[in-house]
């Protein structure tokens, strides 16, 4: 049970886009098209499972004050490989696409707070399917936001024209504006359905840290204390 939490939890529980924030950058800027998001997904999820592995292999020899550091060249390495991948055997039009962020992995939160969190404080098997499952869930995040944007602005899906009578392109879907009206209703519609199961359940629904008004604190500043008091 313990193996099959260590693969579900990155799917939905701790989503990396729609529950921890994480990855906001590629999330917004390749999910034009399904395409592009699968291959960033794809990516993403060698690199965690390579890095997550090898860092709970050497944990326990690296000394604690440079950890980020060697763990930043395991990541750094995998990174490298799969970009040669992806160079010689991937579509150039993918390739090309993609760009800039098959290398700026290496900085990506995702890879390096999971060998911090979790790789170098677990077994090679558990690491495995952690950086599957959250790779999994960040892959079908972005496929699922490429979908929505390329359909919206396009009438297709992976380029494939599914409203043939669809000749004018609609620019907003496919714009970072539009990016982040999607991904803010779909984290809405998400915290809509998971208090509507707390509900259900009895339970009480706690809205995920730094998405509730509780952290926000700004009626608490000077000038609306001032506005306040004029009333």
């Amino acid at each position: 049970m313990s193996l099959l939490k260590d693969f579900t939890r990155g799917i939905w529980k701790e989503n990396p886009v729609l529950v921890l924030l994480l990855g906001t950058c590629p999330t917004l800027a390749l999910t034009t098209s399904a395409t592009n998001g699968f291959g960033m997904g794809m990516a993403t999820t060698f690199v965690l499972v390579g890095s997550n592995l090898v860092i709970s292999l050497i944990a326990g020899i690296v000394p604690k004050k440079i950890r980020i550091p060697v763990y930043i060249v395991v990541i750094a390495t995998f990174v490298t490989v799969i970009d040669l991948l992806m160079k010689a055997y991937a579509p150039p039009a993918l390739y090309a696409a993609l760009g800039i962020f098959i290398p700026l992995i290496v900085v990506n939160c995702i890879v390096l707070g999971r060998a911090e969190a979790f790789a170098s404080k677990n077994g090679p098997i558990h690491s495995i399917l952690d950086g599957l499952g959250m790779g999994l869930g960040f892959t079908l995040t972005l496929t699922m936001l490429g979908i929505i944007r390329e359909m919206l602005s396009t009438g297709s899906v992976f380029e494939v024209k599914v409203i043939t009578a669809w000749t004018t392109d609609f620019l907003l879907p496919s714009a970072a504006p539009g990016a982040f009206i999607i991904v803010g209703t779909i984290l809405a519609l998400k915290n809509y359905f998971n208090r509507r199961a707390a509900i259900k359940a009895g339970k009480l629904y706690v809205p995920p840290e730094g998405l509730d008004c509780r952290h926000c604190r700004i009626c608490s500043l000077p000038e609306h204390d001032e506005e306040k008091r004029e009333k």
